[in-house]
C-alpha cells in the first residue's frame, strides 16, 4: 500500500513538473473575450524572443533602490495598439531559440546550467528623446526614461522549479493622450531584477509580443547594438 501510494505521488510530482515547464502562447487583451467566465485571448501575432543568462556575480546595469537592475533593449518601429511583456525563469526544459530568436554569449555559454533562476521584477520603459535609431548612440546617456509598467508575480505564468508562480507578464494598451502609456516608435528597456535584494542568476527567457506586424523590432543586451543597420 505505503509503496502504490509512494509511487502515486512521485507520479504526481513528475506531472506537476512537466506542466510547470510548458509555456503557453502569448495573448493579447486586444479583442479578448469572455467565454463561460473564461478570458479567452488570440495570440500575438508579433512575437520577439530573447535567451539569456546572467551568471552569477555579473555587475548589473545599475543599482536602483539597493537592486541589482539588469536591462534588455528593444527597438519598436511603427505604433504599437499593444505590446505585451513576459520574462520566465529558469527557461522552460525542452524549449530551444528558433531561427529567428536573439540568444545572447552568455545563455549559449551556459545553457547547459538549467538548474539556477531567479524570482523575476520586471519594468518597461521607453526613452523619451529616442525616436530614430540614429539617436540611440548619440543620446543614450542623457535620455531620460519613462516608466510605462511593471510586474513582480504573474498567476498566467507557469510556476518556477519551487513550485511559485514567481514569473512576471505585462500587457500594455497605448493610450495616445497619454505620454506615459503611449506606444510610440522609438528605444524601449525591459529591467529586471528579483523582487528581494539579492543575487540575480540563471537563465531566462523575455518575449515581446504585438498584435500587429512590427517590421524590424530589435532586442538586445546593449543599446548600441540595435543601431547596427
Amino acid at each position: 500500500m505505503k509503496k502504490n501510494v509512494l509511487v502515486a505521488i512521485t507520479c504526481l510530482s513528475f506531472a506537476v513538473t512537466a506542466s510547470a515547464q510548458k509555456l503557453d502562447k502569448f495573448g493579447a487583451d486586444l479583442a479578448k473575450k469572455s467565454v463561460m467566465g473564461k478570458e479567452i485571448r488570440v495570440p500575438y501575432t508579433e512575437m520577439s524572443s530573447y535567451f539569456g543568462f546572467i551568471k552569477p556575480g555579473a555587475a548589473p546595469d545599475e543599482v536602483v533602490n539597493g537592486k541589482k537592475m539588469y536591462y534588455v533593449y528593444v527597438w519598436i518601429p511603427i505604433a504599437a495598439p499593444e505590446l505585451g511583456v513576459r520574462m520566465i525563469s529558469p527557461v522552460p526544459e525542452g524549449m530551444k531559440p528558433g531561427a529567428t530568436d536573439i540568444v545572447s554569449a552568455d545563455y549559449t555559454a551556459n545553457s547547459a546550467d538549467a538548474k539556477s533562476y531567479f524570482d523575476t521584477w520586471i519594468t518597461f520603459e521607453r526613452a523619451e528623446s529616442i525616436l530614430k535609431v540614429e539617436d540611440i548612440k548619440s543620446k543614450i546617456k542623457t535620455t531620460k526614461w519613462i516608466s510605462i509598467e511593471t510586474n513582480d508575480d504573474s498567476s498566467e505564468m507557469p510556476a518556477q522549479p519551487s513550485g511559485s508562480k514567481y514569473n512576471s507578464l505585462m500587457r500594455i494598451t497605448s493610450d495616445t493622450a497619454n505620454p506615459t502609456k503611449s506606444l510610440v516608435m522609438g528605444l524601449y528597456r525591459i529591467g529586471f531584477t528579483t523582487y528581494k535584494k539579492g543575487e540575480v542568476n540563471g537563465s531566462f527567457l523575455a518575449q515581446v509580443g504585438a498584435p500587429i506586424k512590427l517590421p524590424g523590432v530589435k532586442i538586445a543586451s546593449k543599446p548600441e547594438e540595435l543601431s547596427v543597420q
